[in-house]
């Protein structure tokens, strides 16, 4: 999301204009100016300028259509007019700092420039200059320029410079979010997002370990792909390895007639431990197990069936996870780059970066002390072969602008290392490419250990999910909604609750720590959870429903009606919905998901205190007739959940009507 807004810059493209304009005036004084119809005809140089300016001309219209509807970043807004207003009364300073945050307690305005103290300090080591915060922060005040969205300012303490905005501003970008929808900040030029998230093995089943990584990955696909970014998201199955050879042994003994017949393998887990169990006990199925992988990795019709019947099995047991949780992945798995690895080894040594040790093929990154093993003594390949030509095709052949790893902390050494080694052998400069690991911590039981069942296994994700559902119905019917809920409500209640309650506990954690995954927690409809957010949801919904005001009049009143911030608690919610862009845009900085989730639970109980304090429907007491609607407050309840339907989007929590 770009970091400036129309209304606080000049654009490139206008100045180009400008420039482009005046230099056709000057050719036409000199009697050469010729238009033609097509690029080829473009001989003159007249007419190439007017070929360009017609298309900046009509990009520049382009993109304030686009511009117009989008939210502004007021937080990157005033950063842009307090930028201008530090490099007017400081020009000689570079990168001075520029600090503006929302301000903590309305007594101190609306958003603060903190600066002034940061340019105190490099005025006394760069200049050995001594000027007090108090008189830089005057300095910069008399030098802010012409506005429209600042109502006044205060110099404050030290040298804090208290923001006030302007209420016609604020009320204006609140008509604009209703009539427009929440539209994302205009992005530049449209870039390539590479997600790698999920990455289950084949032949084991999905457990809790998997969950975190699909469901932060599914998020952060979700805000890339509202942001404007072209996002390709990947699933780095494990299908491919040594593995495959016991598993392709022991479907031979089991269903000697696979290649004729579809064989019923009802459990892939316990497959699977059948052919561990075998491969560690007998000797000779080992052997048999080791002459499968080679005629596996030689692309015999044969192995390569049975290959695919056991990747087909674990494929269908994964998409049920996968539609319960509504996720969307391409495949791309470890085969998928097998043939690219020979290739890579090649690059390597080429480039002399390879040494050999004791028969494996190493090479060594400066600043880690492991190297990367991309050949092993009896030529096979390694994941770390299989990280490298992952990570190349990505960026040389996907042409990824940004490339995400969401992937658990435990992978982060070994990952730095890939992507220090793709830098190394010039793949990537990491001043134009972004590729980072999106790292996150194990899930905890209440016990704070590793959540695993009584037996001391690990959770399956099937199972969690299943237990999910059953206790938000249990919820449900506690609260006795399965009494004015009809059967398709009820059943649409339970897994929004469910599922959203599951995804929720998890992203609402900062994703670098661990959590501890507790049910009695998440269903809870106090505090920052899904339940609470989900059915706060549902009555600011119904607020205007049960005032009779349907979806066709809120929109006339919002071409119509001008929103109203007299009360200090209207003031406060309208100010807090139009943070949604600074949020988003601070997420895609950070990757920390948590943030959008601590957003929204401030969003609720904001509108909560609205709720209480400002009466949007007035009610006879005694006939409990509606006697007044006040349509500016409902319009602030709409604003409200349309802000908050789009962020449940992005976590992928599906809201429903009636809870």
């Amino acid at each position: 999301v770009r970091k400036t807004t129309a209304p606080c810059s000049s654009s490139q493209p206008e100045n180009e204009i400008k420039l482009l304009t005046a230099e056709i005036e000057r050719l036409k004084n000199f009697g050469c100016l010729g238009v033609s119809p097509s690029l080829e005809g473009l001989r003159d140089e007249n007419a190439k300028l007017k070929y360009r300016l017609n298309f900046l001309q009509k990009s520049l219209q382009e993109e304030r259509s686009k511009t117009a509807k989008s939210m502004i970043n007021i937080n990157s807004c005033l950063q842009e007019i307090f930028g201008a207003a530090i490099q007017a009364a400081y020009p000689d300073l570079e990168n001075p700092p520029l600090v503006v945050t929302p301000s903590q307690q309305p007594k101190f305005g609306d958003y603060q420039c903190n600066s002034a103290m940061g340019i105190t300090q490099i005025l006394l080591k760069t200049k050995e200059q001594k000027v007090s915060p108090r008189e830089i922060a005057e300095k910069i005040s008399k030098n802010i320029p012409a506005n429209e969205c600042i109502e006044k300012i205060e110099i404050a303490g030290p040298g804090f410079i208290n923001v006030h905005l302007r209420k016609d501003f604020v009320s204006k970008q609140l008509s604009s979010l209703l009539m427009n929808g929440v539209q994302p900040p205009a992005v530049g030029k449209r870039k390539k997002v590479v997600v790698d998230f999920s990455s289950p093995n084949i032949a084991k089943e999905m457990h809790v370990g998997h969950l975190r990584s699909t469901i932060i990955g599914e998020s952060m696909c979700r805000l890339f792909e509202f942001a404007g970014y072209d996002v390709l998201r990947l699933n780095h199955l494990g299908d491919w390895g040594t593995q495959f050879g016991m598993l392709i042994a022991h479907l031979q003994d089991k269903f000697p007639d696979y290649l004729t017949v579809s064989p019923p393998i009802g459990d892939l887990q316990a497959f699977y431990k059948e052919s561990k169990r075998r491969f560690d006990t007998e000797e000779e199925f080992k052997k048999r197990a080791y002459q499968c992988v080679v005629l596996l990795q030689s692309k015999n019709p044969d192995f390569i069936k049975a290959w695919e019947l056991i990747c087909d099995v674990s494929r269908k047991e994964f998409q049920k996870i996968y539609n319960c949780l509504d996720i969307t992945l391409i495949e791309r798995g470890e085969s998928f780059y097998h043939e690219m690895m020979k290739d890579i080894v090649k690059e390597f040594e080429d480039k002399g970066f390879v040494q050999v040790d004791d028969g494996r093929k190493i090479v060594f990154v400066p600043g880690f002390p492991v190297p990367l093993t991309i050949m092993k003594s009896d030529g096979g390949y390694t994941y770390d072969t299989s990280d490298l030509a992952a990570l190349k095709h990505r960026l040389c052949e996907e042409k990824a602008d940004i490339l995400i790893y969401v992937v658990d902390s435990g992978q982060s050494v070994h990952l730095q290392t890939v992507f220090a080694a793709g830098q190394m052998i010039g793949w990537y400069d990491p001043k134009v490419t972004r590729v980072a690991h999106a790292a996150f911590g194990v899930v905890l039981g209440e016990d704070k250990k590793k959540f695993k069942t009584r037996s001391g296994d690990t959770v399956r994700l099937i199972d969690l999910l299943e237990e999910g559902l059953k206790r938000a119905m249990d919820k449900l019917r506690d609260k006795e909604r399965d009494k004015v809920l009809t059967a398709e409500e009820l059943k649409a209640a339970q897994t929004s609750v469910a599922f959203g309650c599951i995804k929720y506990a998890d992203l609402s954690h900062n994703r670098l720590n661990d959590y501890v995954f507790s049910f009695d927690k998440m269903l809870d409809d106090r505090g920052n959870t899904a339940a609470y957010l989900l059915y706060a949801f549902t009555r600011i919904r119904a607020i205007a429903r049960l005032a009779s005001i349907d979806e066709q009049m809120l929109r006339k009143a919002a071409r119509e009606e001008v929103l109203i911030l007299d009360h200090e608690k209207e003031w406060k919610l309208g100010k807090c919905i139009l943070r949604f862009p600074e949020i988003l845009q601070k997420i895609l900085d950070d990757l920390l998901l948590h943030t959008l989730c601590d957003y929204l639970y401030e969003l609720a109980t904001t509108f909560t205190e609205f709720y209480d304090n400002c009466y949007c429907v007035e009610k006879d007491r005694q006939s409990g007739q509606i006697v007044k609607v006040n349509m500016w407050r409902l319009l602030l309840c709409e604003a409200t959940a349309t802000v908050m339907a789009k962020g449940f989007d992005i976590l992928g929590i599906k809201p429903v009507q009636r809870m």
